[in-house]
């Protein structure tokens, strides 16, 4: 039987049938034009981290040790940076670790847990999608909050949508609670006949 072969991207093996056609589906997401618009930005915010070769490959290895993505995460703050050590390594762990302090800080910025990307994602390039869409989420959040932390073109990132607050008075809230009970008083005619308790079944009669 011939040896399948594959390309993979670095430091992972190759996948075979279901697995194989997942993985083409996932590097299906990534976009090549959003590469190039978040690589300027991590530029603007932290011009001293260098930049990567073009493609998906490049943008891996230069964001897979975690010290851009923690130097990124730590512009956007001011005196108090939420990574105190950021650290080069060469050791596997070391790098997953960076990655993982900086999807924390991340996370304590306000990115929402359903755009996080996994330490894998990256550090495997199992869903570097998924690591467009979480630095997407802090460029976002990043214009929205307005703190002047921002570097780059701002048109670069839709801003997030604002929670619509409203407060109400006390006379407001009370007035609400007697228009509830009207609209409950007005069912006390309705019939229940033939409805059953949740969770019980109902009897059909043969």
């Amino acid at each position: 039987m011939a040896q399948q072969q594959t390309t993979g991207m670095a430091n992972k093996g190759p996948s075979y049938g279901l697995s194989r056609e997942v993985q083409g589906k996932i590097d299906r997401k990534y976009d090549p034009e959003l590469e190039e618009r978040l690589v300027q930005w991590i530029i603007a915010q932290c011009p001293d981290v260098g930049s990567p070769e073009d493609g998906k490959l490049g943008f891996q290895a230069w964001l897979k040790n975690g010290v851009v993505l923690s130097h990124l995460i730590n512009s956007l703050h001011g005196s108090d940076k939420p990574i105190k050590k950021v650290q080069h390594s060469d050791m596997a762990f070391k790098q997953m670790e960076q990655i993982s302090q900086f999807l924390a800080a991340a996370e304590r910025y306000g990115v929402s847990k359903t755009d996080m990307f996994q330490t894998v994602d990256l550090w495997e390039g199992k869903d570097l999608a998924s690591v467009q869409r979480t630095l997407m989420a802090i460029a976002s959040l990043a214009v929205t909050k307005e703190d002047g932390m921002f570097r780059g073109n701002p048109d670069w990132f839709f801003k997030k949508a604002q929670e619509n607050r409203r407060d109400f008075s006390d006379d407001q809230i009370k007035e609400g609670k007697n228009i509830i009970g009207l609209q409950m008083g007005s069912n006390k005619g309705a019939s229940q006949s033939g409805m059953t308790g949740y969770g019980r079944p109902r009897q059909i009669m043969s």
